[in-house]
């Protein structure tokens, strides 16, 4: 009787294994978040009782970020907590190949930013001041724009003259809003003696003179303050970038083992 051949079990390490389990299951959870915390937060606005009105915004919605964000980290979270788990080869490859996907539109979009330069500065500007029009449409997007103004110490896109575009602050004679040539409170410079913030800081600034306008608001825009931000820490968002490639393309490719035994086709190959 011939001896059949044996395949030789392909094993993955048990280290291994868990880890990368524990590793998708925090990834899951995060993703369990963000999609709780947006689908929360689009109740708290009615949205989810009135699904016409996710297109009345006229800027942009941060909650679409978190349900972007936690879909993505679901499904990839799942793919790999179960891939690893059962050693199921089908969900492994879907997790692999979605990260290379997610991996070069990351790489495209860093090319394209670094080319491109001018047209994603004008594309950026176009973005901002199409969410300072929707300034008052949302709770979410005025929260959005406030941190951003006062994290980089800015005002508008490119300056506060921006905020002409809203129709509480821009300066026409025909606005009656009692915001009317102001900004808001997140352009103000910000005085370390006061402890309650004031909202009212921004009435009328715009028509004071540029001198009285310097010690009282921010002038820069955003746009170059993201710009200087960026060069200021680009070996940070590099090194973060190459973490997160690193972690995508070094991810083990866990394979499903197989049995040390003769399979069906080696019994018919080999008889007796």
């Amino acid at each position: 009787m011939m001896s059949g051949k044996h395949f030789k079990a392909q094993e993955v390490s048990c280290c291994i294994k868990y880890f990368i389990f524990g590793f998708n299951i925090i990834f899951w959870l995060l993703g369990v978040t963000f999609l709780a915390v947006g689908l929360w937060a689009w109740s708290e606005k009615g949205v989810l009782s009135n699904i016409s009105s996710i297109t009345d915004l006229g800027g942009f919605d941060p909650v679409w970020l978190f349900l972007v964000v936690g879909g993505v980290m679901f499904i990839l979270g799942f793919a790999g907590c179960i891939g690893a788990l059962r050693e199921n080869s089908f969900l492994l490859k879907f997790f692999s190949v979605f990260l290379g996907i997610i991996f070069f539109l990351e790489l495209t979009a860093g090319v394209l930013a670094f080319v491109f330069k001018d047209w994603i500065k004008d594309q950026l500007n176009f973005f901002i001041n199409n969410n300072i029009r929707a300034y008052r449409d949302d709770i979410d997007l005025q929260n959005l724009i406030d941190f951003t103004q006062e994290y980089w110490e800015c005002c508008g896109a490119f300056g506060a003259d921006d905020w002409n575009l809203n129709i509480y602050f821009n300066c026409t004679d025909s606005n009656p809003s009692r915001e009317k040539c102001g900004v808001p409170f997140s352009c103000c410079t910000k005085d370390p003696a006061e402890d309650v913030i004031n909202t009212q800081c921004g009435y009328d600034i715009r028509a004071k003179t540029d001198s009285e306008q310097r010690t009282s608001i921010y002038i820069k825009g955003c746009v170059p303050q993201f710009e200087k931000w960026l060069q200021d820490n680009l070996t940070v968002v590099a090194g973060i970038f190459i973490g997160i490639a690193l972690l995508q393309v070094g991810n083990p490719h866990l394979r499903p083992k197989y049995s040390g035994l003769r399979t069906p086709s080696t019994f018919s190959k080999f008889g007796s």
